[in-house]
């Protein structure tokens, strides 16, 4: 029996809001940084995106994260069929522990609780082996600790670890990556990239079928590497599961003019976006649904 490919939702909702990213305005993500001071402030915007109908989050693995995977488990009823996309990893949050505690009491932290002993031993072992592989797994299953029990049917390589590897030309990472994430959570691996045009090269020489491959996609060129001409094309004529993101510019672009362009691509499989209010939601939620009808 085939196994039917995995379909990526239309439209997911984004977590930058949250956490104070704004690439256009410092003042306006200071604001939002201070508004969502209080997880509950968080969870409202969350719940006024499920009641309009967008049941995905795809998120960064801060550990503020942590008190909203738990008010959903909290509440199974009314969260049955939602869905988390995490994205991996979030590096302040290494780079933090490590300053403070070192960089093994910062693993260890992070490590999920059930056969910690082993994931710690295993992990001292790789390091000793230089066993890249060993330690790779380990730090994904820290990163999905905070998750347990939820829905997580895509998880994804965050975009700062994506694009360093691409530097590096270290292309067997993508495919440790996409390994543990199918074979320890069956989930279906991501990548956040901002030189889509490249990774879709690395990921095709590494037999990564038909990947999910998130990345600035916008009408004006904004954040995306290469230049628009080279998105479009590749868009068009490759074999993978676009996720178009940064779709309005950081405000630059009108929902209208943003999203028309953005639907105009037919292949563009998902939309990830983020709002502060209901308003804003419901609006882009219904602009995509019109757009995508046509």
């Amino acid at each position: 029996m085939i196994k039917e490919e995995f379909k990526v939702e239309r439209i997911l909702f984004g977590d930058n809001q949250f956490f104070g990213v704004n690439h256009m305005s410092e003042e306006k993500a200071r604001s939002q940084a201070l508004k969502f001071q209080d997880i509950n402030a968080v969870i409202d915007v969350l719940d006024d995106a499920y009641d309009e109908g967008i049941k995905v989050f795809m998120c960064t693995t801060h550990e503020r994260i942590g008190e909203v995977c738990d008010h959903i488990r909290a509440n199974p009823e009314r969260y049955h069929d939602y869905q988390f996309y995490p994205c991996m990893p979030y590096a302040h949050k290494y780079a933090n522990a490590v300053t403070e505690v070192g960089i093994l009491d910062a693993l260890r932290s992070f490590l999920p609780e059930e056969g910690a002993l082993n994931a710690m031993l295993k992990g001292g072992m790789s390091l000793a082996k230089k066993d890249v592989e060993g330690m790779g797994q380990l730090l994904i299953d820290a990163e999905m600790k905070m998750f347990h029990d939820l829905q997580t049917p895509v998880i994804f390589l965050q975009n700062v670890v994506t694009d360093l590897l691409l530097g590096l030309g270290f292309k067997e990472a993508f495919r440790i990556f996409a390994d543990h994430v199918k074979n320890k959570y069956n989930a279906e691996p991501g990548f956040i990239t901002m030189n889509m045009p490249k990774l879709l090269d690395v990921l095709e020489e590494l037999n990564i079928e038909n990947p999910i491959v998130c990345s600035n996609i916008n009408k004006i060129g904004f954040r995306m590497c290469g230049g628009i001409d080279v998105y479009e094309s590749a868009i068009a004529t490759r074999k993978f599961r676009p996720i178009a993101m940064s779709v309005f510019a950081s405000g630059a672009i009108s929902p209208q003019q943003a999203l028309e362009y953005v639907c105009q691509q037919e292949n563009i499989e998902s939309i990830v976006f983020g709002a502060s209010s209901r308003a804003n939601i419901r609006q882009t939620k219904q602009l995509i649904d019109q757009l995508s009808a046509k």
